[in-house]
């Protein structure tokens, strides 16, 4: 009786049991799931909600636009001091800037070989530097690959480009005109001999700092001399041979305008000596600023020419 007491197990007590460990986790687990699925669809709206901002880079506009702006306001605040404590013999930005409308609503009017509109004047010094730095380019670069690609040149004519590089390009005038008895062909020669040696001496010394082992792979291939210079040297000095390019191009652009002063005829140089010749103060100071202007637009140019055609390696 005692035993099977103990051992008999009422259908009433099983039944909860069964039900705890059955029935109850089933509802747990979907309890869990559909909270987490409710959490996922409340963070879902909060992430659409709130988009990731990119932060504003403002370095450039810092360092590359304000810089150039607080250059030019610095510069115009000198002007109208020196303008206010001249009394009037300096003329205003305002009344520069009025005048230089005049002047370039009408840049290119002819009224006769020695009145010209600025416009032609800048055209006809621009044609100047081209035919002489043209005429120097033709001559100084293949100048330039003979005395870097051979000892024998390189000695014999460094002492004399040593010699006559610093002489003034102004002193070669009165040459050009003994010369050539003209005085357009005496300016261009100017040009020329000022714009060669930058052109000489860049080229040069890329040939001259062409590695070594490029040449010695020229000798084991037995390459001729119009291989060698095509195919290793032309590639490799490129880069300096345009840094002399652009050298010679600024310089020849500031040698232009005092050469037109002294020779006169039509040109930027000679617009500038006749104003100054008529007390033309505002017309003077406008001539600064195109000179400025146009010398920029040309190096920029021959920058972004000269970047075109370098190396990474270089450029870094």
């Amino acid at each position: 009786m005692v035993a099977a007491v103990f051992h008999e197990i009422h259908p009433a007590e099983s039944m909860p049991i069964a039900t705890h460990s059955g029935a109850l986790n089933p509802v747990k687990q979907s309890a869990t799931a559909s909270n987490d699925m409710l959490k996922t669809e409340t963070a879902a709206p909060a992430l659409l909600a709130a988009p990731s901002r990119p932060s504003r880079d403002l370095s450039f506009l810092w360092m590359g636009i304000m810089p150039p702006v607080l250059g030019f306001v610095l510069l115009v605040l000198l002007w109208m001091a020196v303008s206010i404590t001249s009394k009037g013999s300096i003329p205003s930005p305002a009344a520069t800037f009025t005048q230089a409308v005049t002047i370039f609503s009408d840049p290119f009017y002819s009224k006769g070989p020695n009145d010209q509109g600025i416009g032609w004047n800048i055209l006809s010094s621009l044609k100047r530097v081209a035919i002489g730095f043209g005429l120097a380019a033709i001559v100084g670069i293949p100048v330039g690959f003979m005395i870097g690609r051979f000892k024998f040149l390189s000695s014999m004519f460094n002492p004399l480009i040593s010699l006559l590089r610093p002489v003034s390009p102004l002193a070669w005038l009165p040459i050009g005109l003994l010369v050539f008895k003209g005085a357009n062909p005496a300016a261009i020669w100017t040009i020329f001999i000022c714009s060669i040696w930058p052109m000489i001496i860049n080229t040069a010394v890329g040939v001259q700092r062409v590695p070594q082992d490029y040449m010695n792979v020229a000798r084991v291939l037995n390459l001729s001399e119009w291989k060698i210079l095509t195919k290793i040297l032309f590639p490799a000095v490129l880069p300096y041979m345009l840094t002399g390019v652009r050298l010679a191009v600024g310089t020849a652009w500031l040698v232009i305008v005092a050469a037109e002063m002294l020779t006169g005829g039509v040109g930027i140089g000679f617009w500038v000596w006749d104003e100054w010749n008529n007390l033309n103060v505002k017309n003077i100071i406008i001539a600064i600023f195109v000179i400025g202007i146009v010398g920029l637009v040309l190096e920029y140019m021959l920058i972004k020419l000269a970047t075109a055609f370098t190396f990474e390696e270089v450029k870094s």
